[in-house]
């Protein structure tokens, strides 16, 4: 079963545009600064179908397997695509800029218009393969399985690490405190989403591998709305889409960092016991990287 991705309106607004304080809790302004990202990067979205919206229109993307255009625009499936797209993928122009509109992206539903959220970990673990093979670097997953693990899904999960594709996956907000299928693979970054004093929301889930190795990102945002508009929404899935576009800024300035170097310096090399990760800290994380591509190039 996988938890329910929520987009709930909420009574904070953090924007992603020059003068909110979503990209300052975690450091991400001068990253952001420095780049919009390169096309090189491949970023997958493994979430909801995405509308044709006007501030997504300049934006490299294109479909794995099957539709990934919205048949229903006041569907929930599309609302939630398009919101997470929007926070990754929107102009620099627009009310609710996107981190790294510059990247390429995949979008690959997982989440049917007709029956949203519902979907299995088989069909994520599908989604994941193909969009490893169509090039992804980097994977936003929208999505957190719970109960057992699933032997395709494990094994793709799996693959994604062998293969050095960083999977950044959602904790969920069903306020759990436990182990979940997605969030304890090795291979993958769980990621909790945070208020504006950077505290996990009430709903976040949290549990042992998720503070061990996970990180903490904002989880209120403004971005686009599948009409066409922008609007306030949030959940960890929200904060999924800011590491991720850290990870892509990060790749797209250091593109010959490796999956663990990028994982070790967004995440430290700490040894944590909480079940509570750390706020990203997208500059700390710059610094690592750039030490260590000066020593790569001695």
């Amino acid at each position: 079963m996988l938890a329910r991705p929520s987009v709930a309106v909420a009574a904070t607004e953090l924007s992603l545009g020059q003068t909110g304080g979503a990209l300052d809790i975690v450091h991400l302004r001068p990253l952001v600064e420095r780049t919009v990202g390169d096309p090189r990067v491949t970023v997958a979205l493994l979430d909801g179908p995405v509308a044709a919206h006007p501030h997504l229109a300049g934006a490299r993307m294109r479909q794995v397997g099957g539709t990934s255009t919205c048949m229903v625009a006041d569907s929930r499936a599309c609302a939630h695509g398009t919101f997470v797209a929007g926070i990754l993928a929107a102009s620099r122009e627009s009310q609710a800029p996107g981190i790294c509109p510059g990247c390429t992206f995949l979008v690959r539903p997982i989440f049917a218009e007709a029956g949203f959220p519902s979907t299995s970990p088989a069909e994520v673990g599908l989604a994941l393969l193909e969009a490893i093979e169509a090039g992804a670097r980097v994977v936003n997953l929208s999505a957190e399985a719970t109960g057992s693990a699933d032997p395709m899904l494990d094994d793709a999960l799996s693959f994604a690490g062998r293969l050095g594709v960083l999977v950044v996956a959602a904790a969920g907000n069903g306020a759990i405190l436990g182990r979940t299928a997605i969030a304890s693979h090795p291979s993958v970054l769980p990621v909790v989403g945070a208020d504006a004093r950077g505290r996990p929301l009430p709903d976040a889930n949290l549990g042992g591998s998720i503070g061990r190795r996970g990180l903490a990102a904002p989880g209120l945002l403004t971005s686009l709305d599948a009409t066409g508009t922008v609007r306030r929404g949030g959940g960890s899935s929200a904060a999924t889409a800011v590491v991720t576009g850290a990870v892509a800024l990060l790749w797209s300035l250091f593109p010959d960092a490796t999956a663990t170097e990028v994982t070790n310096a967004l995440s430290g090399r700490a040894r944590r016991r909480a079940v509570t990760p750390p706020l990203m800290d997208a500059e700390a994380a710059y610094r690592a990287l750039e030490v260590l591509d000066r020593r790569r190039c001695r």
